[in-house]
């Protein structure tokens, strides 16, 4: 994501390419120094991500389905800003996250938690002109996976963050506060221990609806020495 008038980010924000803890690391990082590739015109020119790939109820990942799905409702909500604390209009903000068992709607998805069928796990919004967002969930539970012994990932939200054109892309992670499963987690410790707060969502019983869901809080940075880690190096 291309941003004029910031500072780049500290060199303690992001977590390194090739982080040992995290066994497949190894085999996606790259091996070869990272080549530059302006934009031309293409890119330039390109079709734009703009509010007509958002439909009405798109936010909504409890929404469409025959009946409700299974799990603790939530509202998780933020604003989208630049290094600056300027808010940022009309960006592209999808998430996906596994359902209130842990388990994903996808193929490779092999873990025994059940599918839900009233839930999908995908949502999308367009941030608004005060750079806020807001979606209606379901909190994820955690799931194991095959990094270490009994190892299991905190539940989490992932989040894919698109300027105005789709090179202009950023990923990264929300966490839920104090789970118990931080310590052991290599994905969440892979971030340099100053930004990894950065990754928790806060609560809000402010904006927590009675008798309905509980609402988080999580504002995404995208550049500046508050900003957020991201999975992929952005030198632009």
């Amino acid at each position: 994501m291309i941003l004029s008038g910031c500072q780049p980010d500290p060199p303690d924000t992001h977590p390194p390419l090739d982080y040992s803890d995290y066994r497949s690391a190894a085999l996606r990082h790259p091996k070869q120094p990272l080549v530059l590739l302006p934009h031309t015109l293409t890119e330039i020119t390109g079709p734009v991500l703009g509010s007509d790939r958002v439909r009405p109820g798109d936010h909504d990942l409890t929404f469409g389905h025959r009946g409700e799905p299974l799990g603790q409702r939530i509202i998780v909500f933020g604003r989208l800003l630049d290094g600056t604390g300027r808010p940022i209009p009309d960006a592209l903000i999808e998430i996906w996250q596994a359902n209130a068992g842990g388990r994903y709607r996808h193929i490779g998805d092999r873990w025994l938690a059940p599918l839900d069928p009233n839930f999908d796990g995908g949502g999308r919004t367009i941030t608004d002109n005060r750079g806020r967002y807001e979606f209606v969930t379901i909190k994820p539970g955690a799931y194991p996976w095959g990094n270490h012994h009994n190892a299991w990932r905190p539940a989490h939200i992932h989040f894919s963050v698109f300027g105005h054109a789709f090179a202009q892309r950023l990923v990264t992670q929300m966490y839920f506060p104090d789970d118990p499963l931080f310590g052991q987690d290599p994905i969440f410790n892979s971030v340099p221990e100053a930004a990894r707060q950065r990754l928790v969502s806060r609560f809000s019983l402010e904006r927590t609806r009675p008798n309905w869901a509980l609402a988080f809080e999580f504002d995404i940075v995208v550049r500046g020495r508050n900003a957020t880690p991201f999975e992929e190096p952005h030198d632009d």
